[in-house]
């Protein structure tokens, strides 16, 4: 995709699928670290990492389908 002058512009969905992979590696890593030293309420990590779970396979997803446009 192209501006006027030729400039290329960000693909938005592999930006965003990388956001949401590292925001879901982050919040898994977070789940992990506090279901072991058991610092949180388990209902509360479950719950955490059931969503991250989510943002992790669909930032992947995300970035893997997205065709790379030629300039």
């Amino acid at each position: 995709m192209l501006i006027k002058n030729n400039t290329p512009v960000m693909n938005l969905k592999r930006t965003f699928g990388a956001i949401l992979s590292v925001l879901g590696i982050v919040g898994l890593i977070y789940t992990g670290v506090a279901i072991i030293n058991h610092s949180a309420q388990i209902t509360t990590m479950v719950v955490i990492g059931i969503i991250s779970l989510i943002f992790f396979t669909t930032g992947i997803s995300l970035v893997r389908n997205t065709k790379d446009e030629a300039a």
